[in-house]
């Protein structure tokens, strides 16, 4: 009989992720809130129907421990990869001020019939990324090493 991996049993090691349905980007939208980027950090290749994003990701799964050891915590740069990706709209994000950083919130899955779906990566700010995809299929995975949090601090939201 083989027990399920424990949150204790995990390594410092970079996060390579999968999603192919909803509970799987959960996943993902847990360890990828408050991720920030620039605008500029986003990109939509139409032909091979694959869109990105280069991430700040805060890690929370260091969290726990930064905490219990009262070592800073941290980020690290992570990209969000959507494949089958019909289209891309927006709403609250203005892509011509190439200033602007972004926060992510969440990522949900609207399905729609045979498979295709929406997922919506909701920003700080009321800002909306709408991805039109013909399956689901995600992956964050971490490129760089672990970096001090610039803030020095979790990220708080306020309820």
């Amino acid at each position: 009989m083989t027990q399920d991996a424990r949150f204790e049993d995990g390594q410092e090691t970079p996060l390579n992720l999968g999603a192919l349905d909803a509970e799987d980007l959960q996943v993902i939208s847990a360890l990828a809130q408050d991720a920030v980027f620039p605008v500029t950090e986003m990109t939509w290749r139409a032909r091979e129907r694959r869109f990105a994003i280069l991430l700040n990701r805060f890690r929370w799964e260091d969290a726990p421990t930064a905490k219990q050891t009262g070592r800073a915590v941290e980020r690290v740069q992570s990209v969000l990869l959507v494949e089958n990706v019909l289209s891309v709209s927006s709403q609250g994000v203005d892509r011509s001020d190439k200033e602007t950083i972004l926060s992510l919130l969440s990522l949900t899955y609207e399905p729609l019939k045979d498979g295709a779906g929406h997922i919506l990566l909701t920003l700080a700010g009321d800002g909306v990324l709408k991805l039109s995809v013909e399956a689901l299929e995600a992956t964050l995975k971490d490129v760089t090493r672990p970096y001090l949090a610039p803030s020095k601090q979790m990220p708080t939201h306020e309820t």
